[in-house]
């Protein structure tokens, strides 16, 4: 299927962060999965099997917090990455002597053999360089009637640290992330019905630039083609230190504040709207006759 790309993402850069194996989930990560979780109660719907859509990223707390939900629903780990898989076995599958393991709901590592009706992905989709090709992937792992819940960076992101590089003249700090609206039209075109979506924006405030700029090496990377080609000098890094301590609000406990907004959405896997009509076939002779019989008539 021939998609339309963002004009604002390499897509060898997000291959090689895709691969890029972390050692834990970033804590806005987890944050936004709970936030998302509580969401869940609205659903009437309650998944007798779901997917964990990459969670070693997305957020491992949110394993727990589902299977408390649904305790006795069967859950599909799916890692983009074998190294990725291998890491969530460790940190998701529990020991062989812990009795969830053999008393709790059953835990597979692997896409489902039958589509499910749940599929859970957070905070990956605005880290896609073909998102809708990602969605369409996330549509055939869902059964009719399931249901789809996630989350994503939108565009107010980092919209400080812009206002840094912009002050400078520096290419963009970020790629663009995608307003609410147009995940909404990419959900209704890979054939998902009812798309809710929502925001809320989640201003974090760091003690120094050095811990900002950390926290940021762990929730992505700037995946704008028209990034700075080259690794930057000493000088480039003080001045951007600088600037990120400009962040700091006068009235405020003295820490820099960063702001993060959040998109939610879900929508559901409708039967196929399209139908095949047997085909007909009337000669030219068959309609002329039924023309005449009709102005006779």
């Amino acid at each position: 299927m021939m998609t339309e790309l963002p004009p604002t993402i390499d897509p060898r850069a997000a291959a090689r962060w895709a691969h890029l194996l972390p050692t834990s989930s970033p804590w806005l990560h987890e944050e936004v999965a709970r936030r998302m979780e509580e969401r869940l109660q609205w659903m009437t719907l309650k998944p007798k099997t779901w997917v964990h859509w990459e969670p070693v990223r997305g957020g491992l707390q949110a394993q727990t917090l589902l299977s408390t939900r649904y305790p006795k629903s069967e859950c599909y780990v799916v890692e983009a990455t074998a190294e990725h898989a291998q890491t969530a076995t460790k940190l998701i599958a529990p020991a062989w002597w812990n009795p969830v393991r053999w008393s709790g709901p059953r835990l597979h590592f692997g896409p489902p053999e039958r589509p499910a009706e749940m599929l859970w992905a957070n905070m990956a989709l605005h880290m896609a360089a073909d998102p809708q090709a990602l969605i369409a992937q996330w549509s055939k792992l869902l059964a009719v009637d399931g249901f789809l819940m996630f989350s994503c960076l939108g565009p107010d992101t980092l919209r400080e640290v812009r206002q840094v590089y912009a002050a400078r003249g520096w290419p963009s700090a970020s790629h663009v992330f995608t307003d609410m609206h147009d995940w909404g039209d990419m959900l209704v075109q890979a054939g998902f019905a009812e798309p809710v979506m929502d925001m809320e924006r989640i201003t974090l405030s760091f003690a120094t630039p050095e811990r900002l700029l950390a926290e940021l090496r762990e929730l992505g990377r700037n995946l704008n083609p028209q990034r700075f080609a080259s690794v930057r000098g000493r000088a480039w890094h003080a001045d951007l230190l600088s600037g990120l301590a400009s962040l700091a609000k006068p009235d405020g406990d003295g820490g820099l504040q960063l702001t993060f907004e959040i998109i939610y959405g879900h929508a559901f896997k409708p039967q196929s709207r399209l139908t095949v009509l047997p085909q007909t076939t009337v000669s030219l002779d068959e309609m002329r006759t039924s023309l005449r019989q009709s102005k006779k008539a």
